[in-house]
C-alpha cells in the first residue's frame, strides 16, 4: 500500500506551468499599479495634515490670547530659525512665536516643509479678538495654503484684507 502511493506521488510531482506562473505575475503587476499611486497620494496629504494642524495651533492660540485678556493691537506671528544657533535655545528653535507687547511666546515645534507667509502677524491680519487671519503655506501638500480666522474658523486659502 505505502509503495503504491510512493509511486503516485512520484508521477504527479511536477512545478507549476508557464501559464500559472504568467497569470500570478499579471494578478500582482495589476494590484502594484492600483496600490503604488494610493500610496503616493497618502504624502500630499499627511502634508496637509501638518499645515492644517500648524495653522490651527496657531489660530486657536492667537484667539486664547485674545480670550485671556492679554492681547490688545498688533500681535506678530513668526517662526524661529531651523536650527539653534550657538546663543539661541536648542529646544526653541523651528518654533511658532507669538509677538505682543513686548513680549514673546513660544507657541510650540512647527511642521516640517510649513511656513507662515512674510507679512502674516502684521496690523492687517491680526489686529483685534474678532478681526484676524493667520494662513500657512506647504508647497509640498495637495492644498497649498491653509487659513484660521476669527470669521470663519479652518479653511483652504490665504488671508485676504483685514480678516
Amino acid at each position: 500500500m505505502l509503495a503504491r502511493l510512493r509511486k503516485a506521488s512520484e508521477e504527479n510531482e511536477g512545478g507549476f506551468t508557464l501559464i500559472e506562473l504568467l497569470v500570478v505575475m499579471i494578478i500582482i503587476g495589476i494590484l502594484a499599479a492600483i496600490a503604488i499611486p494610493v500610496f503616493l497620494s497618502q504624502r500630499a496629504k499627511a502634508q496637509d495634515s501638518a499645515a492644517k494642524a500648524d495653522v490651527s495651533t496657531l489660530g486657536k492660540e492667537i484667539a486664547t490670547f485674545y480670550v485671556d485678556g492679554t492681547g490688545s493691537g498688533v500681535v506678530t506671528i513668526a517662526a524661529t530659525a531651523a536650527a539653534a544657533s550657538a546663543t539661541s535655545d536648542a529646544v526653541t528653535a523651528n518654533h511658532y512665536t507669538l509677538t505682543a507687547g513686548g513680549y514673546t511666546y513660544d507657541l510650540g515645534k512647527a511642521s516640517a516643509n510649513v511656513t507662515v507667509p512674510s507679512g502674516q502677524g502684521t496690523a492687517t491680519n491680526i489686529v483685534s479678538d474678532s478681526a484676524w487671519c493667520i494662513s500657512v503655506t506647504n508647497p509640498k501638500g495637495d492644498k497649498k495654503n491653509w487659513k484660521y480666522s476669527a470669521a470663519n474658523g479652518l479653511a483652504a486659502g490665504t488671508c485676504t484684507g483685514s480678516a
